[in-house]
C-alpha cells in the first residue's frame, strides 16, 4: 500500500495560483461555493455545463461550473455578534 506524505501532498495541487477562478479569492471560498452548488445539483438543479450527471459526480460538475464562472454568488458581511466574529459566507443564487 502506498502512503502519501502529508507534508508534500496537496489535495488542490491541480489548482495553481496562475489559474483564474472568477470571484474566487481563496481555496476556502472555492470549497464553500462548490459545496453549496453541489448540494443544489444533488437536490435536482440542472447542470450549467454539458455534463452527464450519471457519469460525473455532483462535486466535479460543481467545481467545473465554478471554474467557468457559471455559479453567481455574493458574500454577505454581517456585523460581529457578541463573542464571535463576522459571518462572511457566500450565498449562491
Amino acid at each position: 500500500m502506498n502512503r502519501t506524505d502529508r507534508a508534500t501532498h496537496n489535495g488542490f495541487s491541480h489548482i495553481s495560483n496562475e489559474e483564474v477562478w472568477p470571484g474566487i479569492d481563496s481555496r476556502y471560498r472555492l470549497i464553500v461555493v462548490a459545496a453549496l452548488r453541489s448540494k443544489q445539483l444533488k437536490r435536482g438543479a440542472h447542470p450549467r455545463i454539458d455534463a452527464d450527471p450519471q457519469r460525473r459526480k455532483a462535486t466535479s460538475i460543481a467545481l467545473e461550473e465554478v471554474k467557468q464562472g457559471l455559479v453567481p454568488f455574493v458574500t454577505i458581511n454581517e456585523e460581529p455578534k457578541a463573542g464571535g466574529d463576522g459571518n462572511n459566507e457566500p450565498y449562491i443564487s
